[in-house]
């Protein structure tokens, strides 16, 4: 078929629109969108053989520097090596200012929320939130009550999954504000990126990453209890087998913190120690990698072999500050999704910025009977 005088050939020839769905990288006629139009155009000059060459190079680049992912219930091999598209998700500026601002606005809304809850909890007690939605919640520690923090924000890492709405807007799926992983892997891919598309990723404007890590050393160091300029920085992790132990000890190197476990840890007079040749050396801020119920074996899960004994007490005291602190986990509790609204409106003064995924909390006779009707049409 010929085209017409006012049609273009796709930019991208080895790519295929799907009719009827959002295309990330194309629009409805094929064309790329305004912030793939440069990159189309070069995969085009590149050429799926060279791409597919420079792809492997990559792979060989993340396996030199150990990228794994372990697996627990894949039986044929443990240590799962990292994979790699080398075609990159790429968001506009434009766009990302949108999402910006709607992250910004959540981890805020989540910081005020995680205070009352291990607080006053005025929230259960004015309607906004059902009692048995929190307190029945694996993630709510009760032991966490009343402990006094830090800095402006209790939430120093707040990490949310986002996937494309129907209309083309981003919805949040979920929310991780326990030991948020992803920050190691993706600046581990981001210079895997670089090396094989330099040229690519120069031309592109593409923002950097250093910016966050700039702002995790900055919101870390704000938390600490003694105010000092230089606070002794330690990443818990549960330990190689866990399944994103490479980015623990990647990030440890990388931001210049100590790689421990609990064992290397000991609790004296209410302060957190590490055990060094040199001695016991204080520890002022813990950046958790292990669930917050597994951090204390005295207080919490006692069967736990991946905490220190008396961390809990230690943090009351005001001797150590944690990131995240112990018990935000309970705003991954996904009923929580179908309140935010209303929260977001009693506590700011201001609309929810990024919808969350249509959720009903069955608790409330209305929103179970709807679910009830429909239950063939949700998941």
């Amino acid at each position: 078929m010929a085209l017409t005088e006012n049609e273009q050939a796709p930019a991208c020839d080895w790519y295929q629109c799907e009719a009827g769905v959002y295309d990330e990288m194309c629009e409805s006629g094929g064309q790329p969108r305004a912030h793939w139009d440069y990159f189309a155009q070069a995969l085009q000059t590149l050429g799926s053989k060279e791409l597919g060459r420079r792809q492997q190079e990559a792979l060989r680049l993340l396996r030199e520097n150990g990228v794994t992912y372990n697996v627990y219930d894949d039986q044929s091999t443990f240590s799962r090596p990292w994979e790699l598209d080398p075609i990159p998700f790429l968001v506009s500026s434009e766009e990302w200012t949108t999402i910006e601002a709607g992250l910004i606005q959540r981890a805020e809304l989540f910081n005020l929320i995680l205070t009352d809850l291990y607080g006053p909890r005025d929230l259960i007690k004015k309607g906004l939130l059902p009692l048995e939605l929190i307190f029945s919640h694996y993630g709510f520690l009760r032991p966490c009550d009343n402990i006094t923090h830090s800095g402006q924000h209790q939430l120093v890492i707040h990490a949310v999954d986002l996937a494309r709405g129907p209309g083309g807007g981003m919805w949040v799926v979920g929310d991780h504000t326990q030991a948020p992983s992803g920050a190691g892997y993706a600046l581990e891919n981001r210079m895997a990126m670089t090396r094989i598309l330099p040229s690519l990723f120069r031309d592109c404007h593409v923002h950097r990453l250093a910016l966050f890590f700039h702002a995790l050393r900055s919101g870390l160091a704000s938390i600490s209890l003694k105010h000092d300029s230089d606070p002794n920085i330690v990443i818990l992790t549960p330990g190689p087998r866990n399944e994103t132990y490479f980015e623990h000890a990647y990030l440890a190197s990388y931001l210049g913190y100590t790689l421990v476990q609990g064992d290397d840890l000991t609790v004296r007079d209410g302060k957190v120690w590490l055990k060094s040749l040199d001695g016991l050396q204080q520890v002022d801020i813990i950046l958790r990698r292990v669930d917050g119920n597994f951090c204390d074996p005295l207080e919490l899960r006692e069967d736990s072999h991946l905490g220190v004994a008396g961390m809990l007490e230690a943090a009351r005291r005001g001797n150590v500050a944690i990131a995240n602190p112990l018990g935000s986990s309970i705003l991954e509790n996904p009923g929580l999704l179908a309140f935010l609204p209303k929260l977001c409106e009693h506590l700011l003064g201001q609309s929810l910025r990024l919808p969350s995924v249509a959720t009903w909390w069955c608790g409330q006779q209305l929103e179970r009977d709807f679910v009830l009707q429909n239950l063939h049409k949700l998941v």
